[in-house]
């Protein structure tokens, strides 16, 4: 799979990356295929015909190092539930990830699904989609078997690394996801785009990781040209994560 970005690399326009206008949608049997694997489609769909019985904790999937956790809201909301697949930066876990939004996503209510990267960071970031992808789909399929989650409000999200990775695969995945959270994100991926999600992107004005100007300054006008919805956030700050960055993003997330 090639590889061009836009913002942080080589500023390649979305052009490339539009799906045609039939066969965008493959059936079940070619999604599991390797080749969807490499093209990032994820395969779970949410239910409502299951018993409740996740819990706010450890996933129990990925064994004593990279496994990941979730945290239930303190307060549940009858019926399905918002969701957030939350992806952690370079070096990171889903546990450090979620110990730093964990007041602002229960405050919002979000169900919030935090799976850690198989190395050191998503595998597309440095090379193409591979197993972190085959992870993230065994983790959906855990999760919806145990919860029921409101289609309309699943999201995928995270900062740095995991923002661009959450935009790669959320653009690749937009009939799952109707909403993608970036924070402060390097680039995206070319990927074949399904769906059109919602997007939310913030960013700070003196980011000295993932400069503002040739990352989110340069993806944002290019998703909106491609008919986007997307909702930018720019912030006085580094290559931080704000707590009101965060309440505005989760409420977004859950707005109707």
């Amino acid at each position: 799979m090639t590889r061009r970005r836009f913002g942080r690399q080589t500023g390649g326009a979305l052009a490339a990356l539009v799906c045609g206008a039939a066969g965008c949608a493959p059936s079940a049997e070619a999604q599991a295929t390797p080749e969807a694997v490499r093209e990032g489609r994820l395969i779970p769909r949410p239910r409502r015909d299951v018993m409740a019985s996740l819990r706010s904790g450890p996933l129990g999937l990925g064994g004593s190092n990279r496994d990941g956790v979730v945290q239930m809201p303190s307060s549940l909301a009858p019926g399905p539930l918002p969701l957030l697949l939350l992806l952690h930066g370079a070096t990171g876990t889903g546990a450090r990830m979620l110990s730093r939004v964990a007041a602002a996503a229960d405050q919002a209510g979000i169900v919030v699904v935090a799976p850690d990267s198989r190395g050191g960071t998503w595998d597309a970031i440095r090379d193409e989609f591979g197993d972190d992808v085959v992870f993230v789909n065994r983790v959906l399929a855990h999760v919806f078997e145990r919860l029921a989650v409101d289609s309309t409000r699943l999201a995928i999200g995270g900062f740095s690394d995991g923002a661009s990775y959450a935009l790669s695969l959320g653009l690749a995945n937009g009939d799952l996801f109707t909403r993608i959270v970036a924070f402060s994100p390097g680039f995206v991926n070319n990927v074949v785009l399904h769906g059109k999600p919602r997007v939310y992107v913030s960013h700070g004005t003196n980011d000295q990781i993932l400069p503002i100007d040739v990352c989110s300054r340069q993806i944002v006008p290019r998703l909106r040209s491609r008919g986007y919805d997307v909702t930018f956030r720019e912030f006085e700050g580094r290559h931080e994560l704000p707590p009101d960055i965060q309440t505005e993003g989760f409420r977004w997330m859950t707005a109707s």
